[in-house]
């Protein structure tokens, strides 16, 4: 008796001829171009594999389970955040603003950013340089009467911001949900705005960012190359790209230290704290395949950027990249 799926092949040879999809070597059935390509690019997505933690899997499933690690820790995610790095991760994300340095009126796109500390520290960043330059503009005016300079300065002034500075786009809906109701209990009514996307085809036009941000995620983006040439093309001409990731640690005794730490505390934290081990053990493992400081930085110029350097934090623990879009 023939199987299922011999009689379900059988019948479709009655309706279709196939062809062979050049990618994957698996027969397609023979469709109009634009559904063909969809039906060859979803059969390629399963039939390449790629790493999830230390597990190898299809791309399509690293894409799943990716998504149901961070919708499963969304809640717990800033808490965990300071139990697993002793809080020092406030002032690695520190960091990475005093080096964009932003000025008002730019435009920020934080991807991979749900939960929202690159943004808010962004919108604040341009909040305190606003205050700053209208005291200097305060003391300038020697004879100007108290109403003007009540006028000139308000500090916090949400009208100054412009309309949206900085966009959130992150993949999982349930890590913006946390975000935005962070941003409504610290009080970011204004300057923000948040989208779901993908950060391997970011539903963005070309040439529309100063800076493009990733915090901690890069690493879990199946397509890293597609990735950063996705940052490429929304950034405008002379734009910036800045990626803080965990990276490789140079000293070995730090390094055993560092692995120590990272495989047999920071699961348990994940128990503990998040009641879900499992979640946290592909973080740690996502963190030991992702490229060192060097072969990132090679990807990111191989993208179209230039003047591409690296900023090592905590002895190499995570790194800063950055570079231009010329």
């Amino acid at each position: 008796m023939a199987s299922s799926g011999g009689v379900a092949r059988t019948l479709c040879s009655l309706y279709y001829r196939f062809t062979v999809c050049r990618q994957c070597q698996r027969q397609v059935p023979n469709l109009s171009k634009t559904n063909r390509f969809v039906v060859s690019t979803r059969l390629y997505s399963e039939h390449r594999s790629t790493h999830f933690g230390f597990e190898t899997v299809s791309e399509d499933e690293k894409t799943e389970k990716v998504y149901k690690v961070f919708e499963n820790v969304a809640q717990k995610y800033d808490v965990m955040n300071d139990a697993m790095s002793l809080g020092i991760h406030r002032l690695w994300k520190d960091a990475l603003l005093q080096l964009m340095s932003p000025t008002p009126g730019t435009l920020l796109l934080d991807v991979a950013g749900g939960t929202g500390d690159i943004s808010f520290r962004f919108l604040d960043y341009i909040r305190s340089r606003q205050d700053r330059e209208a005291r200097r503009d305060t003391l300038s005016r020697q004879s100007a009467s108290w109403q003007e300079i009540t006028e000139a300065y308000q500090p916090g002034q949400s009208d100054r911001q412009g309309g949206v500075q900085a966009v959130v786009c992150d993949i999982n809906k349930e890590m913006l949900k946390v975000g935005r109701q962070r941003a409504a209990h610290r009080g970011y009514h204004t300057g923000l705005s948040w989208v779901v996307g993908n950060a391997e085809e970011l539903p963005f036009d070309n040439d529309k960012f100063d800076f493009y941000t990733i915090a901690f995620g890069i690493r879990n983006v199946t397509h890293i190359d597609q990735a950063l040439q996705e940052a490429h093309r929304v950034l405008k001409p002379g734009g910036r790209i800045l990626c803080l990731e965990f990276s490789r640690v140079s000293n070995p005794l730090l390094s055993r230290v560092y692995d120590a730490y990272s495989f047999q505390l920071i699961p348990v934290l994940g128990e503990v704290i998040a009641g879900d081990w499992k979640s946290y053990q592909y973080l740690v493992e996502s963190i030991r395949r992702f490229p060192d400081q060097e072969e990132f930085k090679a990807m990111i110029e191989d993208a179209g950027f230039f003047k591409v350097q690296f900023h090592n934090l905590t002895g190499g623990v995570v790194a800063i990249h950055s570079g231009f879009k010329l």
